[in-house]
């Protein structure tokens, strides 16, 4: 018993003892608990900035596709299929990510994950973008100019997830993607 309390550590933290606390600092608490999860290194990276673009484009993509009678043309359920299915998909990996959820889940190969992700996303978007491109001209004005605007931020969506899929590799490579090498000690 005498050598007991040198074996005991303890240890506080701000956070926890603001939410326990009844009244106006409980939010307080609960948003330093939100922060200190987020991984804020993240948002500053190529692929986080990319990742934003990608949602805001892909969101501007689909609201001007949903926003005329696309309906008239059976190419654009494609389209809107693509925008709207990676725009969801891009929005919830983006979250996942930012959250560190990655590091709950590390049996899933994540940079393998994402960079196969980034790839289908690429080639989707090129068929969508070309589907979009090709009928622009079936649409009268107004709604002319919203399939051309579209057509363009298809474009750029395509870049973008290209672009993704490019440093998705980069980050693939550079961590040793193959289990033998990672494996060995050096």
């Amino acid at each position: 018993m005498a050598d007991f309390p040198s074996k005991v550590t303890t240890e506080t933290s701000a956070g926890g003892s603001q939410s326990q606390q009844p009244g106006g600092n409980s939010l307080r608490g609960v948003a330093a608990n939100v922060t200190s999860k987020m991984d804020m290194s993240f948002i500053r990276s190529i692929p986080a900035i990319l990742m934003m673009a990608e949602i805001f484009v892909g969101l501007l993509h689909w609201a001007l596709i949903a926003s005329t009678p696309y309906t008239a043309h059976p190419t654009y359920g494609w389209v809107m299929f693509v925008a709207v299915t990676l725009w969801i998909l891009t929005t919830i990996l983006f979250l996942i990510i930012l959250f560190s959820v990655t590091r709950r889940l590390a049996f899933v190969p994540w940079l393998m994950t994402v960079m196969a992700y980034n790839g289908v996303a690429t080639v989707l978007y090129v068929t969508a973008f070309l589907a979009n491109a090709a009928t622009v001209n079936h649409f009268y004005w107004p709604f002319y100019q919203h399939m051309g605007a579209a057509a363009f931020f298809g474009a750029v969506a395509c870049v973008l997830y290209g672009a993704s899929a490019f440093f998705s590799y980069l980050d693939w490579k550079g961590d040793g993607g193959n289990a033998a090498t990672s494996t060995v000690p050096t």
